[in-house]
């Protein structure tokens, strides 16, 4: 086929899920502007656009808005994202490796459907302390403007509330599920995408502001720009590179026929983790930063967190890093079996050149030990790039945050593990890929 993106509309399986796909974005984007029952919408609107204007603005507001795509500054139903289920999921993680009966539980035979229901479960608790958490935000808004509410009972507003955003929030939870089963994949992953890709626009736009008023220099505008390029291409790069390691298989007799020896090798990815780090690092800090940010007008300790928590200050970056770190090993271990693998290459009577058979996993290890370490730590730098541009070239949140971070690793990582997606697709129908060569890999081994 010519044109590799005629050949994605002509399969009909393929097209048939892109277009479930869009569907969902959709639902997903519309269910982002639609208010929680009892908010003055216009009062609201008002409200953000003189903090906009006036540049009092909350950076942690802006933040939490930034990856729920606009969602958190509407107040919307889906104003919590899917944060609250990928929070819920780092802490079952932990709970499999900490208590050894729960581990046993998902390893029985419908083992796996139970701890999804346990997850579930904790998601709501998640949801409903977070959406708590939002009810006492909006009380602080309505001490500083008129007729914010259109519910005035406060209590009664305070559990509609709580009960709308986590309907919203297991609502998410079912719309990724139902992508990742009838649509392209990467459900949840591609949740968060939508969300960032939505604010591009407004962030856009409001650069061009800046730079016609004058508060942005132009040539730094270009230089930050020729950075974003570059930084991108390294991204891709990193999430392409791969350690080969050979293996050889010797003769063997299976029943009456003789199979000959066999050169391959393991592709182990130099980042085998993707973004998840990041999303894991950013979920686990958002989770205590919007409790903070929105209980601490009402209590002192809380709002001296807050600021302690900032994300452009030293306490969160360096919190922030260390969790990347810490996730990239964890994740690692959790989704990467170096011993099981070593265990299959033996039992299948390979070996590595150079190395002991009963060697293999020490080898491994030290092999993945090596490579993800430069690994996490390249992630960390990309991560924490924002910072150092809102700091060096005085851009606005909303700019800085698309530069790097989070954002971009999200924007990049998804996008090529979706291209993946539709090219093995592609391939099963038995035509080309996306690119000329197939050099598309997927995040899993």
């Amino acid at each position: 086929m010519a044109n590799p993106l005629i050949g994605v509309f002509r399969v009909k399986e393929l097209r048939e899920r892109i277009i479930f796909t869009a569907l969902m974005l959709i639902i997903f984007r519309l269910g982002a502007v639609l208010p929680v029952p009892g908010i003055n919408v216009s009062v609201l609107a008002r409200y953000f656009q003189d903090q906009l204007r006036t540049g009092s603005g909350n950076a942690i507001v802006d933040y939490l808005d930034f990856f729920a795509g606009g969602a958190f500054s509407n107040f919307s139903v889906f104003m919590l994202g899917i944060m609250p289920y990928i929070s819920m999921s780092i802490i079952m993680q932990l709970l499999l490796i900490v208590f050894p009966r729960l581990k046993k539980i998902s390893q029985e035979e419908g083992g796996k459907r139970k701890i999804q229901a346990y997850q579930r479960y904790g998601t709501v608790a998640v949801c409903l302390i977070q959406s708590f958490a939002v009810t006492q935000y909006a009380q602080i808004i309505s001490r500083q403007v008129e007729n914010f509410f259109t519910i005035h009972n406060i209590y009664f507003f305070s559990v509609l509330a709580m009960l709308t955003v986590t309907t919203g929030t297991m609502f998410l939870m079912w719309i990724g599920e139902q992508i990742t089963r009838r649509g392209i994949g990467n459900g949840i992953s591609l949740l968060i995408f939508a969300g960032i890709v939505a604010r591009l626009p407004s962030a856009l736009w409001d650069l061009g502001s800046r730079v016609r008023s004058g508060d942005l220099n132009l040539v730094f505008v270009i230089v930050v720009t020729v950075m974003f390029v570059a930084v991108v291409a390294l991204v891709v790069f990193e999430q392409q590179g791969q350690r080969k390691i050979p293996v050889h298989y010797a003769k063997r007799v299976v029943g009456r026929k003789m199979y000959g020896a066999a050169s391959t090798y393991i592709p182990f990815k130099i980042n085998p983790s993707g973004v998840i780090p990041v999303i894991f690092a950013s979920s686990i800090l958002t989770f205590p930063l919007q409790i903070a940010s929105t209980i601490g007008g009402n209590v002192a300790w809380l709002a001296a967190v807050s600021r302690a928590l900032s994300p452009t200050g030293p306490l969160y970056t360096t919190l922030y890093v260390l969790l990347i770190i810490f996730f990239a090993y964890f994740y690692t271990q959790v989704s990467l079996n170096h011993i099981e693998i070593a265990k299959n290459i033996r039992e299948n009577g390979g070996s590595i050149p150079g190395i002991r058979t009963e060697r293999i996993e020490e080898y491994l290890t030290k092999i993945l030990n090596r490579i993800v370490l430069p690994g996490s730590l390249y992630l960390a730098v990309i991560a924490v790039l924002p910072t150092i541009i809102q700091r060096l070239f005085n851009f606005p949140s909303s700019i800085s945050y698309l530069m790097g971070g989070t954002s971009l690793l999200i924007l990049v990582g998804v996008d090529l593990d979706t291209m993946s997606q539709v090219e093995s697709i592609l391939k099963m129908h038995h035509h080309e890929g996306l690119t000329k060569r197939g050099r598309l890999r997927g995040r899993n081994l």
